[in-house]
């Protein structure tokens, strides 16, 4: 958990659970992938900034793995102007908060303002289809708590339904990373990426309104309780829509 830096505020901070996926493979180019930094850092830096305590946990628990192009420190140099996560990886005390995550097992809604999914590559193969996540998804929103994923994270929309049987995203707008981005990241490895594209998947939803800006530009969306954010870009923009809803 983290300090709260908001001296107007100390006896009643708001309290944000962060979930980012637990590192995997990749089915399709066999890499290692985990969450995007940015997209955990960023938001980090925005909630713990407005005085809110912080706490990030990951479906399975255990020590977190970034991909390797979201790490400011990679050869590719891919995120080299990142210096927020670079601040976040240098720091023992910030770095320990992903080196051994709790589980969401025993997460309750209740003891929280508002949720938020970080993105990345490893989502795709670890959300998607994942009961435990979408459940999660479906507790936070029907608990009228403000319900927030970026990027590819918002995987999970494609299938987390209410408890009445309705999808979430029945009659909502929403984003996420955009056909326009996979086909840029493609062309850049040489290589299909992913296993699926969450716009072709959320178009193909009827009664649903899914909307992407352009590419790589920061853009996040708020209808009600359900936040989204499109990219890696987009996850501070997501994070001031939640402080947005819940306030200080």
């Amino acid at each position: 958990m983290t300090a709260n830096i908001n001296r107007t505020n100390t006896q009643t901070p708001k309290r944000v659970l962060m979930v980012a996926a637990n590192p995997s493979t990749s089915t399709v180019t066999q890499w290692p992938v985990g969450f995007w930094w940015a997209e955990l850092t960023h938001p980090y830096w925005a909630f713990v900034e407005a005085g809110y305590e912080v706490e990030i946990r990951s479906p399975e628990g255990g020590a977190l793995a970034a991909d390797g192009f979201s790490d400011p420190e990679d050869d590719s140099g891919y995120s080299a102007d990142d210096i927020l996560s670079l601040g976040f990886k240098r720091s023992a005390k910030h770095r320990g908060l992903i080196e051994d995550t709790k589980s969401i097992a025993d997460v309750n809604p209740a003891h929280y303002d508002a949720v938020f999914f970080v993105g990345g590559q490893s989502p795709m193969f670890t959300f998607r289809g994942n009961a435990a996540v979408q459940r999660l998804v479906a507790a936070f929103y029907e608990a009228g708590k403000v319900t927030a994923l970026v990027c590819h994270a918002t995987c999970a929309l494609l299938e987390t339904t209410l408890s009445d049987g309705t999808p979430l995203v029945a009659g909502k707008t929403w984003t996420g990373f955009a056909n326009a981005e996979e086909q840029f990241a493609d062309s850049f490895v040489g290589q299909r990426i992913q296993p699926f594209w969450i716009e072709d998947e959320a178009r193909a939803l009827e009664g649903t309104n899914f909307v992407v800006d352009q590419a790589f530009r920061e853009y996040a969306v708020r209808d009600g309780l359900l936040v989204t954010g499109q990219q890696q870009f987009s996850g501070a923009a997501a994070a001031r829509l939640v402080i947005e809803a819940i306030g200080r």
